[in-house]
């Protein structure tokens, strides 16, 4: 029987480039200015956030509503500075989320491609495992085969 050729360990190796941490690599390529884009993103998109915007509305409301009338400073039913300022709010953090969030998916994708390397090259080792596995096989059942004339 004629024997494949198998790659080496080395030629698997010389072949597959060594991985790189692509979270290192990324984080090392963002600008200042990046940074501060994805730390807005992922904090204003947490619970924290939210509950500190819900909490600063429900008592600006209660205090303009319930408030002494003396003592509000955007009485009911006008509301113009609040609505301003959360307007101000949406205008500023909607570029820098979709800035944030385009940042955060150029990452993925380097992800993605590293994920794609290492189960290409896991692949090609598997193979050559089971090639090696199916060599021996069939060097054993020649083996067996001549014990087998000998002994008979």
């Amino acid at each position: 029987m004629k024997q494949q050729k198998l790659p080496s360990l080395e030629e698997i190796r010389k072949n597959f480039k060594p991985f790189r941490n692509v979270n290192v690599q990324h984080r090392s390529k963002l600008s200042k200015i990046d940074k501060v884009a994805i730390w807005i993103t992922t904090h204003v998109g947490s619970m924290g956030f939210f509950i500190i915007i819900f909490g600063w509305t429900f008592v600006w409301l209660t205090w303009n509503t319930l408030a002494p009338a003396q003592l509000r400073f955007d009485p009911f039913p006008a509301f113009v500075l609040w609505l301003f300022i959360s307007n101000m709010i949406q205008i500023f953090l909607m570029p820098l989320i979709m800035i944030g969030q385009n940042i955060q998916s150029r990452h993925s994708e380097i992800l993605a491609e590293e994920d794609f390397a290492i189960n290409k090259k896991a692949e090609v080792e598997i193979e050559t495992i089971l090639m090696h596995i199916e060599n021996q096989n069939k060097l054993i059942i020649q083996i067996l085969k001549k014990i087998q004339k000998t002994d008979k």
